[in-house]
């Protein structure tokens, strides 16, 4: 099984980043033959999309930078898990930019001209935010799982870590034993 991370914070050493590793690392303990690779906004560049339909028209998105290697990692993915901190109510304009470029590689088949994939990529979302209130966003979580499901992706969980400011979340009693678990809905 073949699992690619995105962490979309760009503050590297975060508690967002501890959160998706922390999953990562539940997932590798209970199952041996797991390959995953992270990416992350604070060591990628990955441009906005620029709207130019060239990969409705190529198969490949046209610009040039770290998100092609994303694109061939998630060729053969069996899951990926997006993972980003809360600003102002949504994901950050980090993880909006990957959520978009990954526009060129999302064959659903409503879309014309596409054929479908063989197989639905299995997603986790992560949410971390500052507020202790895990429910305070959960309209646009709730939105987020939905528009990727509309992609055809198979959202199998979304992870809330509230209460994150200053690295808290790692102080919450059980918040490690939850996110080492929070993996196994994708094995």
């Amino acid at each position: 099984m073949k699992i690619i991370g995105f962490n979309g914070s760009p503050r590297k050493g975060g508690s967002t980043e501890w959160a998706v590793n922390t999953i990562i690392d539940g997932i590798r303990a209970n199952a041996s033959d797991a390959e995953t690779k992270m990416f992350s906004e604070f060591s990628h560049n990955i441009s906005p999309c620029r709207g130019c339909l060239a990969c409705m028209k190529t198969g490949k998105c046209a610009v040039n930078d770290d998100m092609q290697e994303i694109y061939s990692e998630l060729q053969d993915a069996d899951a990926l898990i997006l993972a980003s901190p809360v600003y102002m109510g949504q994901m950050t304009a980090q993880a909006k930019a990957f959520m978009d470029r990954l526009f060129a590689a999302n064959k659903p088949s409503f879309s014309p001209g596409y054929t479908p994939r063989d197989k639905k990529i299995k997603l986790i979302l992560v949410f971390t935010q500052g507020n202790p209130n895990k429910d305070l966003f959960k309209d646009y979580f709730d939105y987020t799982k939905r528009m990727f499901k509309v992609l055809e992706y198979d959202v199998r969980d979304v992870v809330v870590v509230a209460g994150t400011r200053g690295g808290a979340a790692r102080e919450i009693e059980g918040m490690e034993e939850y996110l080492t678990n929070a993996g196994a809905g994708i094995l």
